[in-house]
């Protein structure tokens, strides 16, 4: 069985500081404001061993479409205004990089990641059936930079072998956490939930493909069709508006250069533990 994501909980890392810039309802109007439209300059790295994961020029492209229709609305939902831009791929050939990329997570980020906070840095690897990817959040770039970025399994693109995930859409997720979006189950039915107003409380990930859930005493039915869910990439379509809002704050916060990198920092030192 193939399983979805391997991107940490919230509990495991620090949100104090993003959750203090973005569920603030004023300070995401600001920040979004600042932040407008967002066109996201992506490095490719594709890992091989030889023999498997050597993605084409093509397949990458293909990814990056699914990315730009997922974030802009063209499967069924808002137009989050992000759209990404390929600006270089490399190719990599080193099988124990490409077999286990867990493991060598920081020697082959070290080597092969370029650009600053808002360059977005997209890793393809065999990462397994268990786990189809896993990302880095925005907060974490100050203390960790040379880890930022995206690490997804090569057969989880657009056309890959990996049936029920061969959409691209396990990439459009893991950007989702890069760029700092929750998991719309995340708290269960307690508040704050996902931080994003718009998704309705959900006590545990969707699976397959449901006709319908609702998991949680609060108003509406869970976000089965939500991009941050679990469903299967053929039930996935949407993100909302107000996931779209926070992604832009949080951007503003962390990831708009060095001005970004230093409101980051101060906003840390006041933001509250969830």
């Amino acid at each position: 069985m193939v399983a979805r994501f391997g991107t940490p909980d919230i509990a495991a890392v620090d949100r104090a500081a993003v959750d203090r810039a973005a569920v603030d309802s004023e300070a995401v109007d600001r920040a979004a404001r600042r932040a407008g439209a967002l066109n996201v300059p992506v490095r490719v790295h594709v890992l091989t061993d030889g023999a498997e994961g050597a993605l084409s020029d093509a397949e990458v492209r293909r990814q990056l479409a699914a990315l730009n229709d997922a974030y802009g609305g063209r499967f069924g939902g808002v137009d989050t205004m992000i759209g990404f831009r390929l600006t270089g791929i490399d190719r990599t050939r080193r099988p124990d990089w490409f077999r286990d990329p867990k493991r060598f997570e920081q020697r082959f980020k070290r080597a092969l990641r370029r650009g600053g906070p808002g360059t977005l840095n997209l890793y393809t690897a065999a990462v397994g059936s268990d786990v189809l990817g896993f990302s880095t959040f925005p907060e974490a770039y100050r203390a960790k930079p040379v880890l930022d970025g995206v690490v997804i399994d090569y057969r989880a693109v657009p056309g890959g072998r990996f049936r029920h995930y061969d959409r691209g859409f396990t990439a459009v997720h893991e950007i989702g956490h890069w760029l700092g979006l929750y998991h719309t189950f995340e708290n269960g039915c307690r508040p704050p939930g996902d931080s994003v107003d718009d998704t309705p409380y959900e006590a545990s990930a969707a699976e397959a493909c449901p006709m319908r859930k609702d998991t949680c005493p609060q108003p509406g039915d869970d976000p089965i069709h939500n991009f941050m869910d679990y469903a299967w990439d053929d039930c996935m379509r949407e993100f909302t508006a107000g996931q779209g809002q926070r992604v832009r704050a949080v951007w503003a916060v962390y990831r708009a250069g060095r001005a970004g990198a230093r409101r980051g920092h101060a906003a840390r030192s006041v933001g509250r533990d969830r």
